[in-house]
């Protein structure tokens, strides 16, 4: 695949208040998220540990989904849920705090959901290229392309973005998707206490999740094991301890974002220069990796 990203972050951003007929969504499949974030990106087991390893579990957030017809369903605050043996099925993902930017050839900052790793100025990934940086970033739109199915590239491109979509073919060796009978306990994962859920479903819709509903699932996916519904519970409870814990330059810049903003879609009140030296306020100064710039 080759792609021009520069100015764009189509893929990063909720840029639906920009364009609602050009941006797409998301919800793949048949089984739609309860949340509203867009573009969601689903981890593997092995990279929320590395995530919680590195400190940055307040960076995680999961995602349940309503279910399919002929779907198990377990009953959560009085709304089914999809689910497999009794258990809630979910995944956990990168979080999308509110964000002054100007992606796609837009003129002026706005306050629009973006990925907590993309920086605001540059319009580029922090962990772009390192060994944080998840395969299913370092892979898109590789499996769009696979299943002929429209790409956020083309999305932006129909939104006069400018070419960005420049090779369509994807590469040979693109691993298996998120999703499927082999995600079971490597990127999709059931947690175990549905009973333990009380309040979830309603926060998890307000974009109201606390600190400790979120740990319990970072934990619950470390806890699980590959290819099964099975979550080692000393396993779990050691990660839910530490991800509670965590209080990395992300998360406070998450609070910090949040805080600040003045409502998705709508021009921030701060011109571009006030926006960059607030970036480098609430983020490159409180530790976030830099940005290489555009070649």
């Amino acid at each position: 695949m080759e792609l021009r990203c520069e100015g764009c972050a189509g893929c990063c951003v909720d840029w639906r208040p920009l364009a609602p007929d050009a941006a797409g969504s998301d919800r793949t499949g048949d089984r739609p998220p309860l949340d509203d974030a867009y573009d969601l990106v689903p981890l593997t087991r092995d990279e929320i540990a590395a995530f919680l390893d590195d400190g940055l579990a307040d960076a995680l957030v999961p995602r349940l989904f309503e279910p399919a017809e002929r779907d198990a369903t377990v009953s959560i605050d009085g709304v089914e849920v999809a689910a497999a043996r009794g258990r809630p099925v979910f995944v956990v993902g990168l979080r999308n705090p509110p964000k002054p930017v100007a992606p796609i050839g837009t003129d002026e900052p706005r306050w629009l959901d973006a990925c907590v790793f993309l920086d605001p100025t540059t319009l580029q990934c922090r962990i772009h290229g390192d060994d944080r940086y998840p395969r299913t970033c370092a892979t898109y739109p590789g499996h769009n392309l696979e299943l002929d199915a429209e790409t956020e590239c083309e999305r932006v491109e129909a939104a006069d973005g400018g070419d960005r979509l420049l090779d369509d073919e994807p590469p040979d060796d693109l691993p298996a998707p998120p999703f499927g009978p082999q995600a079971l306990g490597s990127t999709v994962f059931a947690y175990p206490d549905p009973d333990a859920l009380d309040g979830v479903v309603d926060r998890v819709r307000t974009d109201s999740l606390t600190a400790d509903d979120r740990a319990r699932f970072v934990g619950a996916a470390v806890g699980s094991r590959p290819g099964s519904l099975s979550v080692d519970p000393d396993r779990m409870a050691e990660a839910r301890a530490r991800a509670r814990d965590a209080d990395s330059w992300a998360g406070r810049a998450i609070r910090e974002w949040t805080e600040r903003a003045d409502g998705d879609g709508d021009r921030s009140d701060l011109d571009p220069g006030s926006c960059d030296r607030l970036a480098r306020e609430l983020e490159d100064d409180a530790g976030a990796p830099g940005t290489p710039g555009w070649d």
